[in-house]
């Protein structure tokens, strides 16, 4: 397959141009390198028509042989690695081997939920009947997935929601359309025509999707301000929904730590994919004990790290994604420079055009602060100073989102403790950013709602159906 040019969308089992495109650009140098169509709404009608023509065959073929699909899907991916990595990297930014693995940590997804068996139950209380209690699909499912993780976060909506029953139509980010469509156009031939399609299009094709009449569920992806838009417009027709939005995540370190082994997993864990990461550090409690001392190890690390394009052999950290997310960070740098605060810059970054941050410690500023109160989405993080646990618990709680944190203490019995009082979905141990596909991931507060991952994800997209059956009179 050409993995360079002449990029289509996969509706009713076809490639499908658009009379219009969108230009996607490479962050790495901020010029566009390729077109994408920009589906129309007659478009949009015709996914929706096939996938709910293709969903009253769909949801009657066997479980485990929807499952045999995923799992062919999954071998395709795999034997187009290194292609759609290199893809990958020139429309996301991030170097190649992180490109890689998140596609194979997409294969790993698909593989996962071809193991799941959805239980159903028998009731017998003895009261002259019986009742079958299972779950069904809800119909076509209306997947929209974001720029910073375009391919994994996609699969953990395909893989789920097409293992239940239901069919799909798949936008991606109009930053990040390139390699699911070309996903699309590999497994064309592995699912049944219109058990998945794959659009794209601009800002406007989101919102003519969620309030599409065809659409029976939404799993969203994004921002809390554009998920609580989704949710207004699923409103008007009680759609299902799957809302994983913001997080200003928390990570409390405590005075016993091995600071050389914990900085560097603290520096990844906050830094990986330049920042933009739902579920990453954006706020980094330090026990006043050993305040100076991780402030300075994670300074060294961010003076050695090289942030360029992630098609250049060293690079770790690649540019923020998007223009329009490069300028809301720098605006938070600037913020945070005319309120006096103290910045550490870390190694210098190209300056060739392409959307690079440096990446850029704040020291103790106050927590009302906006570089503290906002998620940045960015390489700016800020290092905030705690005595007692009580005190850092409640500031860790002190926001409008519970998405994830993380707890670091040579004492795992206390980590874990402290771990039981943060109002998040998910919170680590001496570790970051790990996710499993048989692990439910929920957001609390303004974090969004819904289960992804999974026997509870995959049961997010499937109603229960409760058969009472009378037995026989004897």
């Amino acid at each position: 397959m050409d993995f360079h040019g002449n990029y289509r969308m996969l509706i009713a089992g076809e490639m499908v141009d658009a009379d219009r495109s969108l230009d996607v650009n490479n962050p790495a140098s901020g010029r566009p390198f390729a077109a994408a169509p920009d589906c129309s709404a007659e478009q949009l009608d015709a996914a929706v028509d096939a996938a709910a023509r293709a969903f009253r065959t769909w949801r009657h073929v066997p479980l485990k042989k929807r499952q045999a699909m995923l799992l062919r899907a999954a071998d395709v991916l795999a034997d187009n690695v290194d292609a759609l990595a290199r893809l990958f990297t020139q429309e996301q930014g991030r170097p190649i081997e992180g490109a890689r693995s998140e596609i194979m940590t997409g294969v790993a997804w698909l593989r996962a939920y071809a193991q799941i068996d959805v239980p159903v139950q028998t009731i017998d209380k003895g009261d002259g009947q019986w009742i079958e209690v299972s779950h069904v699909p809800l119909g076509v499912v209306c997947a929209i997935s974001p720029w910073n993780f375009p391919v994994n976060l996609s699969i953990w909506k395909i893989a789920p929601a097409l293992a239940a029953g239901n069919t799909m139509v798949l936008k991606p980010s109009p930053f990040t359309p390139l390699c699911m469509l070309k996903i699309g156009e590999l497994l064309r031939d592995i699912f049944p025509a219109g058990v998945l399609n794959i659009i794209s299009g601009g800002d406007e094709l989101g919102p003519l999707m969620t309030a599409h009449p065809g659409f029976a569920k939404i799993s969203f992806t994004g921002s809390t301000a554009t998920g609580k838009r989704v949710m207004e417009s699923a409103a008007q027709d009680l759609k299902r929904l799957t809302l994983e939005l913001g997080g200003n995540d928390a990570a409390i370190v405590m005075p016993d730590v091995d600071l050389d082994d914990v900085a560097p997993k603290i520096f990844m864990g906050a830094f990986f994919n330049t920042a933009q990461i739902c579920i990453a550090t954006k706020r980094l409690y330090i026990h006043d004990a050993i305040y100076d001392a991780l402030k300075d190890r994670l300074s060294k690390l961010a003076r050695m790290i090289k942030v360029g394009d992630g098609a250049e052999q060293g690079t770790v950290l690649g540019p923020i994604q998007n223009k329009r997310q490069f300028e809301r960070v720098m605006a938070l740098i600037d913020d945070a420079r005319a309120q006096g605060l103290s910045l550490i810059e870390g190694a210098p970054v190209p300056e060739n055009g392409g959307y690079f941050v440096p990446v850029t410690l704040v020291d103790n500023p106050p927590e009302d602060s906006r570089v503290v109160q906002e998620e940045a989405f960015g390489p700016i993080l800020p290092l905030l100073r705690f005595s007692h646990v009580d005190e850092v618990v409640a500031r860790a709680n002190d926001s409008e989102y519970g998405l994830a944190g993380a707890v670091w203490s040579a004492d795992v019995a206390q980590a874990v403790a402290i771990a039981k009082r943060l109002e998040t979905g998910t919170v680590w141990i001496n570790q970051n950013l790990k996710m499993r596909p048989d692990t439910p991931f929920a957001g609390h507060k303004q974090s969004g709602f819904g289960i992804e991952n999974g026997l509870e994800g995959m049961l997010e997209y499937m109603a229960p159906q409760a058969i009472y059956v009378p037995k026989p009179q004897a």
